[in-house]
């Protein structure tokens, strides 16, 4: 998702890249999410591509309040360079916006087969 984001404005700015790493320093899992953005970003894979498998990661991943920290990190490399732009913000609000759709469907489906 960090990739997406940092796609949506046209281009993986470098000042991104950078803030990424700044912001990835500590916790224990972030070397592998700078695997999978370094990945990506060497692959040249699409925004929609990026996209839809993080929010199938997600997904499975299911509810967490270390999403929190991720909405913090994606808003933050996004302001990284230039300030945000209008298409990193869409794909991050889209993000939210689907998660929460389908843990709440996961919630409500759960009361209706009881």
């Amino acid at each position: 998702l960090m990739y997406a984001v940092t796609k949506a404005d046209g281009e993986v700015q470098a000042s991104e890249v950078a803030k990424l790493k700044d912001l990835l320093a500590q916790p224990p899992w972030s070397a592998a999410i700078q695997w999978s953005f370094d990945y990506e970003n060497s692959r040249h894979i699409t925004l929609e591509e990026a996209y839809a498998k993080a929010l199938q990661t997600c997904q499975e991943y299911g509810p967490s309040e270390e999403y929190v920290f991720l909405f913090e990190v994606l808003d933050a490399v996004a302001a990284a360079s230039s300030g945000k732009d209008v298409n990193e913000m869409t794909v991050i609000e889209r993000f939210k916006k689907e998660l929460r759709a389908h843990f709440l469907e996961e919630d409500l489906s759960g009361l209706t087969e009881e």
